[in-house]
């Protein structure tokens, strides 16, 4: 589980043991990750803490590389730095494009292969956004790495069909977290954004989770390819 010490990440982590799976938990912050991993064994699950950089290619190829076995991989490393195209910097465009689709893609190959090695099959899925699908003022760079991601999803669903790795993404629309806070602590943003969702509702993190478990688990065997949107119905329009 990439991206595991808070929001999205950490309610995904904690549904996935739930469930049943041994989870190992990577981000940057281990503190974080040994407070989930405590409470997860805490309910009779199992976990384990890693601390990495996913941007850190060669790192994260030898820690994927260094597990027993992989079976499934859930990735919700991501970030976004609102602004309008006038003012994108060369530095921000790099740090969104590194964490968002780099990270995404060099995590697909290790994971691939690691799971590939058991040879029972598996599957990955990555978290982007509902603006992988559409486009949105001030978001330019982060809506191209989230379609990117959409693509690569797609690309790899097709060519790891063969061995049985199942590959789908979720994308949610914006998730009431510690990193949406001080947006949705504005009024007008808040109300901008509750006028595009036909269900009248912002998400939670644990909206994502359940779609991810179910995207993880035996009842999604024929899916593979797709991106499940968890948007309320702001893409329907």
């Amino acid at each position: 589980m990439a991206g595991a010490s808070s929001g999205i990440g950490k309610a995904t982590a904690m549904r996935v043991a739930e469930a049943g799976a041994e989870v190992v938990l990577v981000g940057r912050r281990l503190s974080e990750l040994q407070a989930i991993e405590t409470a997860i064994a805490a309910a009779g699950g199992q976990a384990v803490s890693v601390q990495l950089d996913v941007t850190d290619t060669a790192a994260l190829g030898a820690a994927v590389a260094s597990l027993p076995r992989l079976d499934v991989l859930i990735n919700s490393a991501g970030m976004n730095i609102p602004e309008p195209i006038a003012v994108v910097t060369e530095q921000h465009y790099d740090r969104l494009f590194g964490l968002n689709l780099k990270a995404a893609f060099f995590l697909s190959q290790a994971a691939a292969a690691k799971i590939a090695a058991h040879g029972e099959g598996g599957a990955m899925i990555h978290i982007t956004s509902q603006m992988g699908h559409v486009g949105a003022a001030n978001r330019t760079a982060y809506c191209a790495s989230k379609h990117g991601v959409e693509g690569l999803v797609k690309a790899l669903a097709i060519e790891l069909a063969p061995i049985n790795i199942r590959v789908n993404a979720i994308a949610p629309t914006f998730i009431e977290t510690a990193m949406t806070a001080p947006m949705f602590e504005d009024g007008g943003f808040r109300a901008e954004v509750m006028s595009k969702i036909p269900l009248g509702r912002v998400g939670v993190p644990e909206d994502v989770a359940e779609a991810a478990a179910f995207l993880a688990s035996d009842g999604a065997v024929l899916i593979t390819g797709t991106s499940l949107k968890v948007d309320g119905g702001w893409t329907a329009q």
